[in-house]
């Protein structure tokens, strides 16, 4: 199995990219951005500057903004252009922990099924103290909702490893608990159909089946993106019998120097829109079209409803051109 992590960074490189970079059967590939010093190098690493990418020759290359974090689907491409067949993706402030990497060889998970949105930390807490997912609904934090957990076989798509310390909260979190949070270790839970938790990019996995699922939204917020690309590709999953899995952390984070009203400001797009783009989605679906059909159709539908920008379209259907052709 040929495994790659994408990893994008402005900065120079940081010690948590340096341990990545010394992990055995990974393929580190950095992406960086006109910000990224000029001259980055790392021993490990293949890092594709900004006149790197254009010389790749992918189509989303004329549609992709600078300074942007899905400047990553770059990363995406040239990794499945090099045989990829699994695809990891973390940030340069995290830091692997011993293990990182190895999914789960098991046939029987803890299954979590029932209906709507679930937030999935507090299965990774003794004590369910307060704290939930980025992109979880607001109005559902306080709520009991009531989801069984049984044994049970399913295939999964996506893997998100949660990480410790620093976990991928929101601002209004950051702004009004901000605790360092450690999650219970060896547990994994797998989302049934119908049931729905945000994901985010921080320490994420995915199969080569549902490699078209990473598509980042490029003209939304940087604190929405992958959140917007996780509501997405949920409900896309189950039409082709694939889930989500959540695991525990295989990473901890010592965070970036971060503005939380700033992060608050970049939020409010998933704050007022999360629930909406699931509804969306999951009405625009047909069990009768490719998956690739699909995903068109769904973004179709988002930028009629005023959630995304029209320019969406026309990169989505280049990153589906791009994959395309490498995958022929």
């Amino acid at each position: 199995m040929k495994k790659f992590l994408v990893i994008t960074t402005i900065f120079n490189p940081s010690e948590a990219i340096k341990r990545f970079a010394l992990l055995d059967d990974w393929n580190l590939v950095v992406v960086g951005d006109k910000k990224t010093p000029v001259g980055w190098n790392l021993s490990g690493v293949e890092y594709l500057s900004p006149g790197d990418q254009l010389k790749l020759g992918f189509k989303i290359s004329k549609y992709l903004p600078w300074n942007n974090y899905a400047r990553k689907m770059v990363g995406y491409l040239y990794a499945v252009r090099h045989g990829a067949d699994l695809i990891a993706e973390s940030d340069d402030d995290n830091y692997p922990l011993p293990g990182w990497g190895k999914l789960t060889s098991c046939k029987k998970y803890d299954i979590v099924s029932g209906q709507g949105f679930v937030n999935i930390y507090n299965y990774f807490q003794d004590k369910k103290e307060l704290v939930w997912p980025r992109g979880f609904p607001l109005d559902q934090i306080n709520k009991e909702n009531k989801f069984n957990v049984n044994k049970g076989s399913r295939k999964i798509g996506i893997y998100q490893f949660l990480v410790n310390k620093q976990p991928d909260v929101d601002a209004i979190y950051r702004l009004t608990v901000n605790k360092e949070v450690n999650f219970k270790l060896n547990f994994i839970f797998v989302l049934d159909k119908g049931v729905i938790c945000p994901f985010n990019s921080q320490n994420t996995f995915f199969k080569k089946e549902v490699f078209p699922l990473m598509y980042l939204p490029s003209f939304t917020t940087m604190r929405s993106t992958d959140i917007f690309r996780g509501l997405v590709a949920q409900p896309l999953m189950w039409l082709y019998d694939l889930y989500l899995a959540f695991a525990s952390p295989t990473a901890y984070q010592e965070r970036n120097q971060h503005n939380y009203m700033k992060d608050f400001a970049d939020e409010i797009p998933v704050y007022l829109g999360a629930r909406k783009v699931f509804d969306v989605v999951e009405k625009n679906l047909s069990s009768n079209k490719s998956l690739e059909d699909n995903l068109l159709f769904a973004y179709s539908a988002l930028i009629r409803n005023g959630i995304l920008a029209k320019e969406e379209f026309e990169l989505l259907e280049s990153w589906l051109e791009d994959l395309g052709n490498l995958v022929r």
